[in-house]
């Protein structure tokens, strides 16, 4: 096991460090403030290819009636995003790190057990589902498109810099835009989009309700979690803040901006999301195209019936977005692995100097990538990465809450009443969710 840095190792001052969590005397390099679009990331990474199958076959399955659902769960994904945030900060360490600090080590691995499972699957269907887009523009034998993807995203992330990932990521980001566009180019009708989008309409049977549980649990993914407090401490790092009682804590200012932040991000993927649903469910709703299952599927569609650039144009969506998405599972998953057996981590530290860290990212993306030449039709293991992250979800976002709700850990950084009230609900619907995942699936 490799031994973590002498200024992590070093006994703490008890009282110095519940300054740090109150915030007082946190070193803030004159000039330097947290990097704009880390919400973005999130956000982004949250609409993978795999995502924008299911909501691609919600709008070609049910319509523009199902479009509330985007709005509908904006605030969830901002509370988990910005809690998870908050973590980071105050905590100075990711999630898994915390619960290994503080929780039994059966509830650690049952958590982890569960993530890797569910991140290693989602970003080998993310893999398929980007080959099989990208065929659709460049007609190249898939196993050669998913082969030369998974080299570029390694070489990424085995030798990208925290600072350069982050800036590729932002602008990978912009890659969504494409699905405004396409819906627009589909003409949709105004009646029926405003009367989808403000009013909520249920149906108790088994392909509404699998579909409903199928987007909440696709917008909640267990990887944002992890994601996203791990991202606030490379943040810390990146502004010189490498010792652990220097990124302890936080302040009323930093929480505001990562508010703002994580709202930006939050609201970007639910326009996109929105979006995504809507030329679906304009184009091959109305035509009667109801059997979409992945977003490569869409993209053939729409071409005959909204025009070959809207094909095109949600084709490229998948693409871009998936080079967000992957590195983001299976970097997530090492963060997990290696805070959960204490082991050097991190996208600032050397190759050389965190070993492990790396030796994992490379496992979990050639994991992804072999589900693809296996045998193994991914979307079918989609389909149990979802059932794994349907019930880990849950459990994750109730630890978050009492985390952030430990005053032992995150000091006067607890959560407000509002924060609570959003939390709980939050948390109320994901076990809701996870509910109507076994019911559905007895139906």
């Amino acid at each position: 096991m490799a031994t973590q840095p002498v200024m992590e190792r070093r006994k703490h001052d008890p009282e110095q460090e519940e300054r740090f969590k109150d915030g007082l005397n946190k070193p803030v390099p004159k000039g330097v403030f947290r990097s704009l679009g880390l919400g973005l990331i999130t956000g982004a990474s949250d609409d993978d290819p795999s995502a924008i199958g299911t909501y691609a076959a919600a709008g070609a399955t049910l319509g523009p009636s199902f479009l509330w659902t985007a709005p509908a769960t904006f605030p969830m994904m901002f509370a988990v995003a910005y809690l998870c945030s908050k973590l980071g900060q105050v905590a100075g360490k990711g999630l898994f790190a915390v619960i290994r600090d503080h929780y039994p080590r059966w509830l650690l691995y049952s958590a982890l057990i569960g993530v890797l499972i569910g991140n290693i699957i989602e970003a080998g269907a993310d893999l398929g589902g980007m080959a099989a887009a990208l065929n659709v523009i460049v007609p190249v034998p898939m196993g050669w498109i998913v082969a030369a993807i998974t080299l570029v995203i390694l070489a990424l992330q085995i030798w990208g810099s925290y600072t350069l990932i982050r800036s590729i990521f932002r602008w990978l980001a912009l890659a969504l835009l494409a699905y405004i566009a396409s819906a627009i180019m589909a003409k949709p009708e105004l009646l029926p989009v405003i009367k989808g989008t403000f009013i909520p309409r249920i149906h108790f049977n088994k392909d509404f309700l699998a579909m409903l549980v199928a987007v909440i649990g696709t917008t909640l993914s267990a990887y944002l979690y992890s994601w996203q407090s791990n991202q606030d401490v490379e943040e810390d790092i990146s502004m010189g803040r490498r010792r652990l009682t220097d990124r302890m804590g936080t302040t009323t200012d930093e929480l505001k901006r990562s508010a703002r932040d994580v709202g930006v991000g939050m609201l970007f993927s639910n326009v996109i999301m929105y979006f995504i649903i809507l030329s679906t469910a304009t184009t091959l709703f109305h035509a009667g195209k109801t059997d979409i299952n992945t977003a490569a599927e869409a993209a053939k569609a729409l071409q005959p019936l909204a025009g070959n650039a809207a094909g095109v144009l949600f084709a490229i969506g998948v693409i871009g977005v998936g080079f967000l998405a992957v590195p983001v599972m299976t970097i997530g998953a090492a963060y997990d692995l290696c805070q959960t057996f204490g082991w050097k981590h991190g996208l600032h530290v050397k190759t050389r100097e965190a070993k492990k860290f790396y030796i994992a990212i490379t496992i979990f993306t050639f994991l992804a990538m072999g589900l693809n030449f296996f045998g193994i039709n991914p979307m079918k293991a989609l389909v149990w990465a979802g059932i794994v992250q349907g019930f880990s979800t849950p459990f994750l976002m109730l630890l978050v809450m009492l985390i952030t709700n430990n005053r032992a850990i995150m000091g006067k950084w607890t959560n407000t009443r509002a924060m609570n009230i959003l939390g709980w609900v939050t948390t109320v619907a994901i076990f809701a969710a996870m509910i109507g995942l076994v019911i559905t699936s007895f139906l």
